[in-house]
């Protein structure tokens, strides 16, 4: 059978591409395609269990068994409502994100805006580079935004990640958290940028003095 392979970040520029098609053995196991990569190029056993893995965009464990046409990711360590959160390739506009929470209802309105500095770990910083299995980071930014409406009811986010080349001074990522009082829009609005940088699919890369690395690849 096969499996449709694909890789991000630190891991795609080690195999010198971003998508691969494998014939592995009816029965195979998501741990079989990782080992398998791991003997042609070292990083994906040099990740160990940092390394997480995804079929059909859910993650899953390396035990998982596979069937003919499954999609499989393998996701390096991440970085740090439906249609209310996405990726773009665009510069962010704040006001557009701030648009999908308002309403008459909303007395308060937090937001969050990251930005690219140009110092970072006493470094000069030229420019960052982020990069997202953007199906998979879209559906896991949809799940803390309705995990702040469970928390918080009558609380809405929306999320919107910019990916590609990125120079000093833009804007990576906007969040913005309106809900009937203050308080619970901040709360909102720090889970959902402390969530993100968790457990969504997105991975930076700094163009420093010292090189060019994958951030999150560093112990």
């Amino acid at each position: 059978m096969q499996v449709v392979v694909k890789l991000f970040g630190s891991l795609r520029e080690a195999a010198g591409l971003e998508e691969m098609t494998l014939t592995v053995p009816e029965g195979a196991l998501l741990r079989h395609v990782r080992d398998l990569l791991a003997q042609q190029h070292p990083l994906f056993g040099e990740l160990g269990d940092r390394l997480a893995a995804s079929v059909n965009f859910e993650v899953l464990p390396l035990e998982t068994a596979l069937s003919d046409g499954d999609e499989v990711a393998f996701l390096p360590p991440v970085a740090g409502g439906a249609g209310d959160c996405w990726i773009s390739q665009a510069p962010l506009d704040p006001s557009a994100v701030i648009g999908r929470v308002s309403g008459p209802g909303m007395g308060g309105i937090v937001t969050f805006i990251g930005a690219v500095r140009e110092q970072a770990r006493g470094q000069s910083i030229r420019q960052l580079e982020y990069e997202a299995y953007a199906g998979m980071a879209e559906r896991e930014m949809e799940k803390i935004a309705a995990t702040v409406a469970e928390r918080w009811p009558g609380t809405r986010v929306a999320i919107a990640h910019r990916v590609g080349q990125l120079a000093i001074g833009e804007l990576a990522v906007v969040i913005a958290a309106a809900s009937a009082h203050r308080a619970e829009a901040f709360e909102a609005c720090r889970f959902t940028i402390d969530t993100l940088k968790v457990t969504v699919p997105i991975w930076k890369k700094e163009f420093a003095e010292s090189g060019d690395f994958w951030v999150d690849n560093r112990p």
